[in-house]
């Protein structure tokens, strides 16, 4: 098989939005924006429109990832919405069950469930979410993976259920894993679950984890064979030049986080330099190393060599860019090259 087959026209292109909050604006602002993108990018034929769970962040306004799921869906026709990813850790699984049992019985057949197994937040503001001291990294996202598969189809349990997901039960809401390493990774292949990988911060480890899903899957009832989604940076202008500079206020939300310095998304610098140390701009570097910047031709380049690399069915795109109106157009180039591409 030529692995350099793969066109982007032969793929989807998908959304991931963090509702950024940018500097001198508030969260409502944000869910304006949010709704804004959705509306823009199903009118140009992406695929699905995910959402985040994070805590404690000044700049996204996604932490209660499901009313904000819902507000996209009734605000759009047919895109997808789901999200990327809910942080079961943070819940009870019967909690999540009866969330999403709600927003694909208001929106059926819309609904998409990524699940991640971080906190996507601080150590301390996970056990504000989770009310205990149980902070086994994860450990028994397993178990909880189980417990809410279950809540959806009874029949994966061994005995009848004492508790009932209502809304939830006898729905079929894909399930998605996301991962930054290998343990969702072998956990969907096992499972026979689609698995998205967090290229966009985590792009050493892209190539092995979609190689373990890859070598681990078994098919199943939900899947005949591997479906592998990447998210990934893009940042898509009229120039490179235009470019790099509105990259920046990713590099500076990246550095803000090291640094552990709490603001909104800021606004794009000159110059980078002026901003960081040699130790942090390597960092950085090696943190962002996938992120695809500049004009069309040189995002169509990078975009197709990102698919020759991965071999990936689906690329979800994220672009933290400070100009909602030059967000929506990063968008509508990366949508211009897919149609370029057939």
């Amino acid at each position: 098989m030529n692995h350099k087959a793969k066109k982007l026209s032969d793929i989807r292109f998908s959304v991931l939005d963090l509702a950024p909050i940018i500097a001198g604006s508030t969260a409502a602002d944000a869910f304006r924006n949010t709704l804004s993108l959705a509306q823009h990018v199903e009118r140009l034929g992406y695929t699905r429109f995910w959402l985040a769970e994070h805590h404690n962040m000044p700049f996204i306004a996604s932490s209660a990832t499901s009313v904000v799921i819902g507000h996209v869906a009734a605000g759009t026709k047919k895109i997808r919405v789901g999200s990327g990813g809910i942080m079961l850790p943070n819940h009870s699984p019967l909690v999540i069950a009866e969330h999403f049992g709600t927003l694909e019985s208001l929106f059926p057949g819309r609904i998409d469930l990524g699940l991640g197994r971080a906190p996507g937040t601080d150590q301390r503001t996970a056990q504000a979410l989770r009310r205990n001291n149980n902070n086994n990294n994860g450990q028994d996202f397993p178990q909880q993976l189980n417990e809410l598969r279950t809540y959806f189809d009874p029949s994966l349990s061994d005995s009848k259920p004492a508790v009932r997901a209502v809304p939830g039960e006898g729905l079929n809401i894909p399930i998605w894993l996301l991962g930054s390493s290998g343990f969702s990774a072998q956990l969907a292949g096992q499972l026979g679950l689609p698995f998205s990988f967090a290229s966009h911060f985590s792009p050493d480890n892209t190539l092995p984890a979609l190689d373990l899903y890859r070598r681990s899957f078994k098919p199943s009832n939900t899947l005949e064979e591997p479906y592998a989604m990447v998210g990934v940076n893009v940042i898509a202008a009229e120039t490179d030049e235009e470019a790099e500079r509105l990259a920046t206020t990713l590099q500076q939300q990246f550095l803000n986080l090291i640094r552990n310095t709490e603001s909104p998304l800021p606004p794009p610098v000159d110059n980078m330099d002026d901003i960081w140390s040699e130790y942090e701009k390597a960092a950085l570097e090696q943190q962002l190393g996938s992120s695809i910047i500049g004009s069309k031709e040189t995002v169509k380049a990078k975009l197709q060599a990102f698919l020759d690399d991965t071999q990936a069915d689906e690329m979800m795109i994220i672009s933290q860019i400070y100009d909602h109106q030059k967000r929506l157009r990063s968008f509508e180039i990366v949508a211009e090259i897919v149609e370029e591409s057939k």
